[in-house]
């Protein structure tokens, strides 16, 4: 597993219940802003065996970037069970929902 896979893990893992991340987020923090598609692809392959939060990370927008459909609405419905609040457009306020991880060794 390469450094930036085992970071982006140990981010995606502290995430607290009620915020979330962007994809390039988790990507800039573990140490590859350009990074955002490595972040889906840690999510997809990763997320059962390293018991990820993934349902917690969004894109840019504020948005669940699932095409429309049951995984979608399950990752929305985990969220609003967390607290998270959706607008009238189906975005999340990144500044109230925001998590920022700190500075990462």
């Amino acid at each position: 597993m390469t450094p930036f896979t085992e970071k982006a893990i140990r981010i995606i893992q502290s995430i607290p219940e009620g915020k979330v991340m962007t994809y390039g987020g988790v990507a800039a923090a573990a140490g590859s802003p350009r990074g955002a598609r490595q972040i889906v692809r840690i999510l997809h392959s990763m997320s059962r065996s390293h018991k990820l939060p993934w349902h917690r990370i969004i894109n840019a927008q504020g948005r669940i970037s699932l095409a429309d459909g049951e995984s979608g609405e399950i990752q929305r419905l985990y969220l609003i069970g967390e607290g998270v609040e959706f607008d009238e457009q189906g975005a999340i306020d990144l500044k109230r929902f925001g998590y920022d991880p700190g500075p990462q060794d």
